[in-house]
């Protein structure tokens, strides 16, 4: 069977249905890894080529499920293994509503997911040990990120606030009535 045939097949075992489908309710037994990885640019790759097709990518990233450390694709009878480089989505933009701590932040995906930062999509920022860069991310879905892009963390940088918490001086950005720390203060 070729590569095609087998992305075709599994695309093929997705029920058809609004919104999401139930992946969390989806125990079909594991059959191996395929060669799929999503690159931290959130770019999807298989067999090593990008999949230029953004509805087949966007296809594929409902049927995506991580356990642990380690992501996977299912429908109600397959599991396979998939690479994530880092995250498996990339907010792509930022949309801000409000100001102050009433102030809401909303992140659009890679893949068209849309995600308002608050207690159930908390933010998180991960500083490299090496570099001091930043990393942030958005939760986006059940146990699934987004790595927020360079230019939509200047964005928020552009809108942190000064709070202090446990007697260190942070920046931050308020949602959906939550104080997320991008970085202490300088």
């Amino acid at each position: 069977m070729s590569g095609a045939q087998k992305a075709n097949d599994l695309l093929g075992q997705i029920p058809k249905s609004k919104g999401l489908p139930p992946v969390h309710l989806w125990n079909p037994d594991f059959c191996g890894d395929i060669d799929m990885r999503i690159a931290r640019d959130g770019t999807w790759y298989y067999l090593g080529t990008p999949i230029g097709r953004k509805p087949m990518v966007k296809l594929f990233s409902t049927i995506m499920r991580r356990d642990g450390d380690d992501y996977f694709l299912i429908t109600p009878v397959e599991k396979v293994g998939i690479t994530v480089d880092d995250a498996p989505f990339v907010a792509v933009t930022l949309e801000v509503q409000g100001e102050g701590e009433a102030q809401v932040l909303r992140f659009t995906t890679n893949v068209e997911d849309v995600t308002e930062a608050g207690p159930e999509h908390p933010l998180r920022v991960v500083i490299d040990p090496q570099t001091q860069e930043p990393a942030p991310y958005v939760h986006v879905r059940t146990n699934l990120e987004a790595l927020i892009h360079r230019n939509v963390f200047y964005q928020l940088v552009e809108l942190a606030v000064t709070r202090e918490l446990d007697g260190q001086r942070w920046l931050g950005v308020y949602s959906g009535g939550e104080f997320f720390p991008i970085g202490l203060e300088p």
